[in-house]
């Protein structure tokens, strides 16, 4: 009896992969696919310029597409993006006026339209764009400065823990096993839940700078090294270990939130300490 193949695991699908496959700006994308017939007929006609400008009106489009997309994804940033420091460009003004000037060369070589009317076709388009689109808003994340660190090294902790998560859920999607995806994704949801805490009220961050720096990599350690070795060997016993290290993790993590704003900080470092060397012991780290 031929054995059917193991099928992977559903994931969990974010709200950062909603922002990246959201429909939002794709237009751009379909309205430059309109001007390759147009650059196929100039090149059977051997019109070099008809293809010039079609092409490269095709290639600014694009460009206009890809810096609208950033733009519209800048401003509702996931939570692990939100902390990183806002664009300096104004993306979606850029891509406005990229459009407006395309459709104006458009209009003036492709169409002969006269320099009046190629103005008056591109600021039609910039102007679609604006009520379309709107122009770009998103403000950095404001840290206040708390216990003698400035705002920007609480920022730097901060967006250095959520770069740890993603790599946890990056390792997370290398495990074929639903129930461990499940738990590791909720402890993932704990580890933000911490991050937003203590960036909506950073007076915490003296008492969960351990935590954020050496506990949460320690995690990344411990899944990651299992997300490697678990495909190689079918052991029940490395499995249970596995099992019994996300109890413990799991555990730290609500502690961690509990103990957040509580003043006790000397035992929850003591308490990490001890979960550490147990994970080590056990063979995880």
């Amino acid at each position: 009896m031929t054995r059917l193949p193991t099928l992977k695991s559903a994931k969990r699908f974010s709200g950062d992969t909603l922002r990246q496959y959201s429909p939002r700006g794709l237009l751009l994308y379909f309205l430059s696919l309109a001007l390759i017939p147009a650059v196929a007929i100039g090149l059977v006609k051997g019109q070099v310029m008809t293809v010039m400008v079609n092409a490269g009106a095709f290639a600014l489009y694009c460009l206009a597409a890809i810096w609208l997309r950033k733009g519209l994804m800048a401003e509702n940033p996931g939570p692990q993006n939100r902390l990183q420091t806002a664009s300096k460009w104004p993306l979606k003004l850029l891509s406005a006026l990229l459009v407006a000037f395309t459709t104006g060369m458009l209009a003036a070589l492709g169409a002969q339209q006269s320099v009046v009317m190629a103005a008056f076709y591109g600021g039609g388009a910039f102007l679609g764009m604006y009520l379309s689109y709107g122009f770009d808003s998103r403000q950095a994340t404001t840290i206040m400065a708390a216990h003698g660190y400035s705002g920007d090294e609480i920022r730097q902790t901060l967006t250095d823990a959520y770069a740890v998560i993603k790599n946890i859920e990056q390792a997370n999607r290398n495990i074929i096993h639903a129930e461990l995806n499940q738990r590791i994704a909720g402890i993932c949801e704990i580890a933000e839940s911490v991050i937003a805490d203590l960036e909506a009220d950073p007076r915490g961050i003296r008492r969960a700078r351990k935590f954020l720096n050496v506990y949460l990599e320690n995690v990344q350690q411990v899944i990651q090294g299992y997300a490697k070795t678990h495909r190689q060997t079918d052991s029940k016993e490395l499995e249970q270990n596995f099992r019994r290290a996300l109890d413990t993790i799991e555990s730290a993590f609500q502690e961690q939130q509990q103990k957040l704003l509580e003043e006790d900080m000397f035992d929850l470092d003591v308490k990490i300490e001890v979960l550490t060397t147990q994970l080590k012991r056990e063979g995880i780290l």
